[in-house]
């Protein structure tokens, strides 16, 4: 019997101490609006689903809570969010920037091109494009000599990027990995 695997992405959930903070970087980031909003949880969605993330408020339910500033391990390493393009990634890149939101991490994984950001909770999250026109082409890259050799990925300069872009360069000059070296660190929580 085939597994039965989901279809898209649903939701997430994030405890916090931010609660008010967190509910701002998120319409901010995703121009997300809240659906439903009281003290302990707020539901926001960027799109037609119901909700995309959820937030509860530790301050008023776990306020004895000792643990308030600390970006521990264990938890949610990130969660990836797919762009339609190159243009569009790179585009929010530029969007966010202007409003002080900035990557710690771009990097060319060979299969996609991702930035990362963290939250204002040290959340994590990708938000990449797909390197390949199929998923079979993609697949096969990953079990490939190029992967193997660098599953990490090549960091880049968006801002590079953007302006090369700008210039006229396609951008499919950018989503083939040309090297495997230097290897990035692996950078966000587990690379502190």
């Amino acid at each position: 019997m085939a597994a039965i695997r989901p279809t898209r992405f649903a939701h997430v959930v994030y405890r916090t101490h931010r609660f008010q903070e967190m509910l701002s970087w998120y319409e901010a980031v995703f121009d997300a609006r809240v659906q439903h909003q009281n003290p302990i949880m707020a539901f926001l969605t960027y799109d037609e689903e119901h909700h995309r993330f959820a937030f509860i408020n530790l301050d008023l339910l776990k306020p004895e809570s000792a643990e308030k500033n600390g970006h521990g391990l264990i938890g949610t390493d990130h969660v990836a969010y797919t762009y339609g393009s190159l243009n569009d990634l790179l585009g929010n890149y530029a969007q966010l920037k202007a409003r002080g939101i900035r990557p710690y991490w771009c990097v060319h994984h060979g299969v996609t091109v991702s930035l990362y950001y963290a939250d204002p909770d040290g959340n994590q999250m990708e938000f990449q494009v797909e390197c390949f026109d199929s998923k079979e082409k993609a697949n096969a890259y990953m079990s490939g000599v190029h992967f193997t050799s660098n599953p990490i990925g090549i960091e880049f300069d968006p801002e590079d990027w953007l302006a090369r872009l700008s210039g006229g360069a396609p951008p499919s000059e950018f989503l083939t990995r040309r090297t495997d070296e230097p290897a990035s660190p692996i950078r966000g929580a587990l690379g502190n």
